[in-house]
């Protein structure tokens, strides 16, 4: 049993955040919430959000797992409007998910969790450096690197207190760098690590400019990314694999 109503802006948001790196994903459901976990195709990328159920108009669940197609269903809730709110409900007999937004009902065939791609488990882990910053910073420091490279260099200078967003071309080089006084906090830690380019400018897509993104790094280390989604009032936390260095 599933049934649930969502405002449709804030679940469209979340399923954007999901869907920045995958087109697929189990999605795993209880009477607490939503739990989306997924890595990319390439196994470089992860993203983690739970919508928990005190976030829905409505919400009653027993413990399944959906295959869902991120990239199907935020194509239905393109048609809301400012305001509507979206209805599901699950038929366990036939295996669809029933979506009513306004005046639309859509019946969505779902995907055989099996054929999809198993989440990985993550292992504890102790950043040595974090940094919260505002979006805007990041989207800049994406887009300079995006002009020069195909990947970026995130870094922290332990002695300056500075955070950098740098990217070497063949040509070319771009910085962005910050102060403490540039950015919502900073405990500075040995980190400097090497990124592909084509992860963080997906997961820039949806990064809000005004709000705060908490950055987890390190010697080349498995980046944590995490802010909250706009309108949802839960947060999306991703890891991303860096680029080893070698001598």
């Amino acid at each position: 049993m599933f049934t649930a109503t969502i405002d449709a802006k804030a679940f469209r948001n979340v399923l954007e955040s999901v869907g920045v790196l995958v087109e697929e994903c189990r999605v795993h459901i209880d009477s607490d919430g939503m739990r989306f976990r997924a890595a990319d195709p390439a196994l470089v990328a992860l993203v983690d959000l739970t919508l928990d159920a005190e976030h829905f108009e409505h919400y009653e669940a027993r413990e399944t797992v959906l295959g869902v197609n991120i990239e199907r269903l935020t194509e239905i809730l393109s048609v809301a409007e400012s305001g509507d709110s979206i209805q599901m409900e699950l038929d366990i007999s036939s295996h669809k998910l029933t979506v009513e937004v306004g005046t639309l009902s859509y019946t969505l065939g779902l995907l055989d969790p099996d054929s999809i791609r198993d989440e990985p488990d993550l292992p504890d882990l102790e950043p040595p450096a974090t940094v919260t910053l505002k979006g805007y910073h990041i989207d800049r420091g994406v887009k300079a690197a995006e002009m020069v490279s195909n990947h970026l260099r995130l870094a922290v200078d332990e002695d300056e207190e500075t955070f950098a967003i740098e990217a070497e071309g063949d040509t070319d080089d771009v910085a962005v760098e910050l102060g403490r006084e540039e950015v919502t906090s900073l405990a500075p830690g040995s980190a400097d690590s090497l990124y592909s380019l084509e992860y963080l400018t997906a997961i820039n897509r949806v990064i809000p400019n005004d709000e705060p993104v908490t950055l987890e790094l390190g010697e080349e280390f498995l980046a944590g990314l995490e802010f909250e989604v706009p309108e949802a009032k839960q947060s999306v936390s991703y890891r991303i694999a860096p680029r080893m260095q070698y001598a």
